[in-house]
């Protein structure tokens, strides 16, 4: 009965909810219990709880009156008997596989992440994905260069290091993808190739806009992302667009990209670039006057490395010249 009514349900949905945000936040749900006139839903985490509780709660009130009749309660709850991401038999060891890739930058870790508006929901995302529940696959973040989607990449592959060491992780850009392709090609060790990647457990691929035009990368890549996908193994894909603005790239491959969870990153307000740039200070033992922080973030909007760069060649301008950092000299420099 529970599930007839939850198919009723998402039926009445669909004219209140744009199909994205109903196939990423409610579908993965179900209903657990009607009482009268109370319909308890679990989410398979408490991100997408507290989601659905902020931003979908009164679609889901007016498809629960249309189904039950009445002026029923939307209580959501968290299945904490959801089924999770499907791991391999422990091994004995204490780090990672090692594996060809690009290694995490330490520096790129959820804890040195500030968070704002503009990049709170791509990072709760990212938490989700490195708690393994298995709800967001592929999980695609886009942004902006220099706003902190290579962060997030980084900071997933961590994280599951550290919680879970006996999965293998590999984190790479697209053009280590290709070149790797290319070299297997040309030494005859496609078979090789195919091995490495179709048998881990979490894939993180930066910049994946680089694949336009490629024709055996993208080839390669779309029967690498079915195995895995099949597999029930986790990939995370950062790109500078939305998939459906990456230019010359097969539909076959663009619709694989929009199966799971995509969320963007937008520009830093005022507010959080200036917390960006205390962070930075802070990680490095540096005192940063508060005008000195307002003028970086208001002189630099769009790109936090280049932000951050500023900063460090401020830094750098003062110990190397026993100058204190000041309004002035930051124009300066």
């Amino acid at each position: 009965m529970l599930d007839s009514v939850w198919s009723r349900l998402l039926v009445a949905l669909e004219p209140r909810m744009q199909v994205t945000a109903l196939e990423s936040w409610v579908r993965p749900c179900r209903l657990v219990a009607l009482d009268a006139d109370h319909l308890r839903v679990a989410a398979p985490n408490d991100f997408v709880r507290d989601w659905l509780a902020r931003h979908h709660l009164d679609a889901l009130r007016a498809a629960a009156r249309d189904v039950v009749g009445g002026d029923p309660r939307v209580t959501i709850e968290v299945n904490r008997e959801a089924p999770r991401f499907v791991a391999p038999a422990a091994r004995v060891t204490s780090a990672p596989a090692p594996l060809d890739g690009e290694a995490l930058a330490s520096r790129y870790t959820f804890g040195d992440f500030v968070v704002g508006h503009s990049n709170h929901f791509a990072q709760a995302a990212c938490h989700a994905v490195a708690d393994l529940s298995g709800t967001y696959n592929p999980l695609f973040i886009y942004s902006g260069v220099g706003l902190g989607k290579t962060h997030l990449l980084h900071a997933v592959g961590h994280e599951i290091a550290r919680l879970h060491p006996s999965l293998r992780l590999l984190y790479l850009s697209c053009e280590h993808f290709t070149n790797e392709l290319i070299n297997a090609i040309r030494y005859d060790r496609t078979a090789e190739f195919r091995a490495k990647y179709r048998t881990i457990d979490l894939l993180l691929i930066d910049d994946i806009q680089f694949i336009s035009g490629k024709e055996r990368t993208q080839e390669e890549f779309f029967h690498t992302f079915n195995d895995l996908y099949e597999g029930h193994k986790q990939i995370v894909v950062s790109s500078d667009s939305p998939p459906k603005e990456i230019p010359d790239i097969e539909d076959r491959l663009r619709s694989r990209f929009e199966w799971g969870l995509i969320a963007d990153i937008q520009p830093p307000d005022f507010e959080t670039r200036v917390a960006i740039l205390k962070k930075k200070a802070e990680t490095g033992h540096v005192g940063l006057p508060d005008a000195v922080a307002d003028f970086i973030a208001t002189r630099i909007k769009a790109n936090i490395r280049e932000m951050e760069g500023s900063l460090t060649r401020m830094i750098a301008f003062c110990a190397l010249n026993g100058r204190e950092m000041s309004v002035d000299l930051a124009q300066e420099v």
